[in-house]
C-alpha cells in the first residue's frame, strides 16, 4: 500500500505546498499503480467484461422520447436530460447571414471533476474506464465524476454516482481548480459544465472502473487515438501547471519555448488585458441572435424514420440507439444522438517568439454560444464542408494545415467528442510549429498568446472553446 502525503508540507509550518510545482512533478513521474500499457488493457478488459453494445434504432422504438404534436421536438418523456429542438441564427459579418438548424438544448449545468491524491509525494489522478454509447470505441478514460444534473439527481431512478460527495458542497476536499465552461456551441444551445479538480488526503476506496494515476500517465495516452475523452481533456485543461524548474527542454528549441511559455514572468506579445480586450471587441463586433423554433420549421432539414438530416447530406444529423451497459447508473436505456456527416479538423498553429512559444488563438462565433464569441483554434472546421468553395471562401490558414510539410507537426492525434451526445464524433488534433515564412502579422481577430496566458483565460468561462481546451491539454504533453 502506498503512503499518502498529508495536504500540507512536509517540514510542518502550516504553509500548502504551492499547487503549480505539485501538478507540474505529476506530469513529469510515472505512477506507482499501473503503467500506461497495463491501462490500455485495463481499457480493454472493461469493454470486454461489460458487454456493451450501441444499436441504431428508428424513431418509432425510441422508447422513453417522443416527437410534439404541436412543434415537433424530440423531448423526454421527464421533461429532463435535454431537447432536440430548432434555432434560427443571424450572424453579422458571417459568409451566410442567417440559417436554421436542429440544436441540443440542455438547461442542466452538469459536473466533470477530477479528484487527486498524493502517493509518496506525486499527486494521482482517480480515472474512470467509462463507456459512452457514442465513442468509437465505447470506453475511454473519463473524469473520476462526469455526470448532468439529471443523472446525479438520479432523474433515472438508477444507481448513485461514485464520489460526487467530493464535488458537491459541503465537499469532502479542497478546490484546486473551479469554472463553468462551454461545450460545443455549434451543437449546444448555451451548455457549460462545471469543470473541477478537488484535491483530498482520506482514504479512497478504488471502485471497480477506476484507477490512480499521475498527469504524465494520462497525458502519454492522450498522445494516443481515441483513448482519453473529451471530459477528461477539458479538465485536464484548468489545472494549475508551473514551469518545470529543472528541464531547459534539452536540444529542442520547440521544447524549451514551450517550457518558457509556462511562465508568468516570460515576455509575451500582448498582455492578458490585451487578451480580454480583444475577446470583447470581437463578442461587440459580431451581432448574433438566437430564437428557438419548432424543429419542424427548421429549413432544408428533414425528418425520416430513423434520422433528422439536411437535404444535402452534410453537417450532421440526429439519429436514435438503444444502449446496453450494465456496469453504469442505468443498465439499458434508449436515447437520441447527434451524428456528425465528417471528421472536423482543429489545429494549434505555434511560433516561438523572443524565445517564448507562443499559439495563435482565433476569435470565433458559434451558433448556440453563451456569449457570441470564444477564442478557438487557429484552425477550427470541417474541410469536407469547404472542399468545393473557392480559397476566398475557405477558413483562413485550411490550405497552410492541409500542405503543412510532416516535419512541423508537434502532435497529430484523433479524438472523440461528447459521446454521451454525440454519435462518432471525431476530430483531428494537430499542433503545428510555423516557419518564418508565416506571416508576421495575424489577421485582426486572431492574436498570439502564451500558454500561461491561455492558462489564466481559462480560470474564468466562456473564454476558451472547449476544442481549445483540448488542444491545450495535448500541448501540455510536449514538455
Amino acid at each position: 500500500m502506498y503512503r499518502a502525503t498529508p495536504l500540507l508540507d512536509r517540514a510542518g509550518s502550516g504553509e500548502r505546498t504551492p499547487d503549480g510545482p505539485r501538478f507540474t512533478r505529476s506530469a513529469t513521474v510515472d505512477g506507482q499503480f499501473l503503467t500506461a500499457d497495463e491501462c490500455l488493457s485495463w481499457l480493454a478488459e472493461q469493454r470486454e467484461l461489460q458487454a456493451y453494445s450501441v444499436e441504431r434504432v428508428p424513431f418509432d422504438r425510441l422508447d422513453g422520447w417522443r416527437f410534439t404534436e404541436d412543434d415537433g421536438n424530440l423531448v423526454h418523456h421527464s421533461g429532463r436530460f435535454f431537447t432536440i429542438e430548432g434555432l434560427h441564427v443571424g450572424l453579422s459579418p458571417f459568409r451566410v447571414p442567417t440559417w436554421t438548424q436542429p440544436i441540443i438544448v440542455q438547461r442542466e449545468i452538469g459536473i466533470l471533476g477530477i479528484l487527486v491524491k498524493e502517493f509518496d509525494g506525486v499527486l494521482h489522478c482517480l480515472m474512470q474506464a467509462k463507456m459512452e454509447p457514442g465513442n468509437r470505441n465505447l470506453v475511454q478514460l473519463s473524469p473520476t465524476v462526469q455526470a448532468t444534473r439529471s443523472n446525479y439527481t438520479r432523474v433515472h431512478k438508477g444507481r448513485t454516482i461514485p464520489y460526487l460527495e467530493y464535488f458537491t458542497a459541503p465537499r469532502r476536499g479542497r478546490v484546486v481548480a473551479d469554472s463553468l465552461q462551454s461545450e460545443q456551441g455549434g451543437w449546444f444551445l448555451h451548455k457549460r459544465n462545471r469543470n473541477i479538480v478537488v484535491e483530498t488526503d482520506e482514504d479512497v476506496e478504488v471502485l471497480p472502473g477506476f484507477r490512480w494515476m499521475t498527469v504524465a500517465q494520462v497525458q502519454q495516452l492522450l498522445r494516443l487515438d481515441d483513448v482519453v475523452n473529451m471530459d477528461a481533456r477539458t479538465v485536464l485543461s484548468i489545472m494549475p501547471f508551473a514551469r518545470p524548474e529543472t528541464t531547459t527542454g534539452g536540444t529542442d528549441p520547440f521544447r524549451a519555448a514551450l517550457l518558457r511559455s509556462l511562465d508568468p514572468e516570460a515576455p509575451t506579445v500582448h498582455s492578458v488585458t490585451d487578451a480580454i480586450s480583444w475577446l470583447t471587441e470581437n463578442k461587440a463586433r459580431f451581432e448574433l441572435t438566437q430564437r428557438r423554433i419548432p424543429l419542424l420549421d427548421t429549413a432544408g432539414w428533414h425528418r425520416t424514420a430513423d434520422e433528422i438530416a439536411h437535404v444535402s447530406g452534410g453537417y450532421f444529423s440526429i439519429v436514435g440507439v438503444d444502449v446496453r451497459a450494465k456496469d453504469r447508473e442505468v443498465g439499458a436505456w434508449m436515447q437520441p444522438l447527434l451524428r456528425p456527416a465528417a471528421p472536423g479538423l482543429l489545429a494549434f498553429l505555434t511560433r516561438r517568439i523572443d524565445g517564448v512559444l507562443h499559439v495563435l488563438l482565433q476569435a470565433r462565433p458559434a451558433a448556440g454560444a453563451l456569449d457570441i464569441v470564444e477564442a478557438a483554434p487557429t484552425l477550427h472546421c470541417t474541410p469536407q464542408t469547404f472542399r468545393t468553395l473557392p480559397t476566398a471562401h475557405r477558413p483562413q490558414f485550411l490550405d497552410y494545415v492541409l500542405d503543412v510539410p510532416a516535419r512541423q507537426v508537434r502532435f497529430d492525434t484523433w479524438l472523440s467528442e461528447e459521446g454521451g451526445r454525440f454519435l462518432h464524433a471525431v476530430n483531428r488534433y494537430q499542433i503545428i510549429e510555423v516557419d518564418d515564412r508565416f506571416p508576421a502579422t495575424p489577421p485582426p481577430n486572431f492574436m498570439w498568446l502564451s500558454v500561461h496566458q491561455l492558462m489564466t483565460l481559462l480560470q474564468f468561462g466562456n473564454c476558451l472553446n472547449v476544442e481549445a481546451r483540448s488542444l491545450l491539454a495535448c500541448l501540455h504533453t510536449l514538455w
